[in-house]
């Protein structure tokens, strides 16, 4: 049986750049080789798409710096073209002596942040007709877009913290009115958040209005919206990951430990040791809240992924208030920093049987759009053929020539 051509797409341009090539990384050491035939796709932090075997093993602290330059790397892009699933390989330029690689099988996206768990690389795998693991391009938009994911969580019934979002228009047309808005609506302590990041980058706690502007100042260097949500007293935060597409299934439980109040992206990848991304951070698995608090941890994840029409894995972020069982959901990952295994390893779920099985989430996916409609044969350009439509010029008349 021949192996299934997996293109492991990693990097980006994003503030959770070195994430991906940790998730990556885990991500093709644990597809097995009799299986697969890992293609690794590293997207560098200028957009420069990079293809090459070397990839996958190239030494970690100097990779983005030599990854360019190792043996056999060449640069590729994603052809938009439903009939190929094909990278192009440059040449003579972008159209001059192209070279086409085989065909690729399926998508494997390790991209955290924007240019990879925002919907467009999604957009672009659609367009290819390239089956591709995770979520799709709603469910990896409105996940990325902290406005929009309390909007849907809302809208589905979901309880959520209370907030106040604006955008630096807003802003700079008065910060003080801004500041005046979200004090009249929300009380102390806030946190401040930019609406399309993660990782813990960009988000800070203020406790009064000196800090909180200056909050959002920092926020705004990340992204044109922000987020303002009131900070809860006497919490606990509790995580769950979800696994499948029409018919999610949740994980075990998982308590974050940290050091301060705001868990930090040094909290999330840096505390366990270099190069162990997710894996390495500090945590209690399973949570320490009890049988019926972990039901229903795990019933609003499930319930968090499907208001956003999520697919393959996600990791769900709640509030937990101990002292009276109140559950909130903060957030969801469509593309959590190392998938999440270490919440489905104690199930029995190795990471590789993790990742075979979210390649067979991307094709029943896949093979459930195959069926939609997507021609529609009518008379509407022969009847439009005779009227002159709103805008158009009629053709310009050719020149007689006489003898």
């Amino acid at each position: 049986m021949a192996r299934l051509r997996v293109g492991v797409f990693f990097g980006s341009r994003s503030v959770e750049h070195d994430v991906s090539i940790i998730t990556a990384r885990q991500v093709m050491a644990a597809l097995d080789p009799a299986r697969y035939e890992v293609v690794p796709v590293y997207l560098d932090e200028d957009g420069r798409w990079l293809v090459g075997e070397a990839l996958a093993t190239a030494p970690l602290p100097s990779f983005k710096q030599q990854a360019a330059r190792l043996p056999g790397v060449v640069e590729a892009v994603l052809l938009p073209d439903p009939q190929r699933r094909a990278l192009v390989v440059r040449g003579g330029g972008w159209f001059g002596g192209r070279r086409e690689l085989p065909p690729l099988d399926v998508a494997f996206p390790c991209l955290h942040g924007t240019y990879g768990e925002d919907g467009t690389i999604q957009g672009l795998f659609e367009l290819a007709n390239l089956p591709y693991v995770g979520s799709g391009v709603t469910g990896s938009a409105v996940g990325m877009d902290k406005i929009l994911m309390k909007a849907a969580f809302q809208a589905a019934g979901l309880p959520v913290v209370d907030s106040v979002w604006f955008t630096s228009a807003d802003w700079q047309r008065s910060s003080a009115a801004v500041l005046d808005r979200i004090e009249a609506q929300l009380p102390y302590p806030l946190y401040v958040k930019p609406a399309n990041l993660g990782s813990s980058v960009g988000i800070s706690r203020a406790d009064e209005r000196n800090s909180l502007e200056y909050a959002i100042e920092v926020a705004l260097r990340y992204d044109r919206r922000i987020l303002v949500e009131q900070g809860l007293e006497e919490i606990i935060e509790v995580n769950c990951a979800v696994l499948g597409n029409d018919a999610p299934q949740p994980s075990l439980c998982e308590q974050p430990l940290r050091w301060q109040e705001v868990l930090t992206y040094e909290d999330k990848y840096l505390a366990g040791g270099k190069g162990q991304g997710m894996a390495g951070a500090r945590r209690q698995i399973p949570a320490p809240i009890g049988e019926a608090l972990t039901r229903e941890v795990q019933r609003l994840a499930v319930e968090a992924f499907r208001a956003i029409d999520g697919a393959g894995t996600a990791r769900v972020d709640t509030l937990v208030r101990l002292r009276d069982g109140k559950v909130w959901v903060n957030e969801i990952n469509t593309l959590p920093g190392s998938l999440a295994f270490y919440l489905w390893e104690p199930l029995g779920v190795p990471f590789s049987q993790l990742c075979d099985r979210l390649i067979e989430l991307a094709f029943e996916r896949h093979r459930a759009k195959q069926g939609r409609v997507t021609r529609f044969d009518n008379a509407l350009l022969q009847q439009a053929a005779g009227l002159k439509l709103r805008g158009e010029q009629p053709p310009a008349e050719h020149p007689r020539t006489t003898s």
